[in-house]
């Protein structure tokens, strides 16, 4: 184990699991049921990372609660036929738990659809620490979550990494005082997280082995 990092801080959506089409089209008929013909595509994919009070408070803070409702109602029940698995994300996430590396998820998300998540993936024995958006007042890019997950792992923010799609990730990492990891199959794109100068660019999750200097990752499984 690296002398320095024994701890890695997870985002799930768009980081271990692929969730991005399942929250575009939550978005989508969310947006079509409440704001129909205003949004397309392009308009949705910013509001993946934010959370969803910020995101509807932006577009109808008079209907917050509405929308989040049925965002939350369609999401969780298209939540198993859309999501799927990043490629290596499985075995690295593996490869540091057998390792002895602390883990835990930190997400904007609530509890239940994250239990949900981790469960379709198999990722969910991995992980000791869990922070969602109900244990906290306030969300990345706000310390508190990495925070927390780290007083819970027995970390310390030198010790850290924060992985994430977003720049809420990148922020909240810097924030809390961990170093920083983008990934670069984020569906905002590679250059757009560059611009917050996160400490390592993950090409691939197996890149993460690497960078603790774990070697066990065998030419099998590349």
């Amino acid at each position: 184990m690296s002398s320095n990092i024994n701890t890695l801080l997870f985002d799930l959506d768009g980081t271990l699991i692929n969730t991005n089409e399942l929250i575009i089209a939550s978005f989508t008929e969310t947006l079509n049921h409440f704001c129909p013909g205003q949004f397309k595509r392009e308009d949705i994919i910013p509001f993946i990372g934010p959370t969803l009070t910020d995101t509807f408070s932006s577009i109808d803070p008079k209907r917050v609660n509405e929308m989040i409702a049925f965002y939350r109602a369609y999401n969780w029940e298209n939540h198993d036929a859309l999501v799927t698995q990043f490629a290596g994300v499985y075995e690295t996430v593996q490869t540091l738990k057998q390792a002895g590396y602390k883990l835990a998820v930190v997400t904007t998300k609530k509890r239940d659809v994250v239990e949900k998540g981790l469960r379709l993936s198999n990722l969910e024995p991995f992980f000791e620490v869990v922070v969602t958006l109900d244990e906290v007042e306030n969300a990345k890019p706000d310390p508190e979550p990495l925070v927390k997950a780290l007083t819970q792992l027995g970390s310390v923010p030198e010790e850290a990494i924060m992985i994430g799609d977003s720049y809420h990730d990148i922020l909240g990492g810097k924030n809390a005082g961990t170093k920083t990891a983008g990934v670069a199959w984020s569906i905002r794109g590679r250059e757009f997280l560059e611009g917050y100068h996160p400490d390592y660019m993950l090409e691939k999750m197996a890149d993460l082995l690497n960078i603790v200097e774990i070697e066990t990752f065998t030419e099998a499984k590349r």
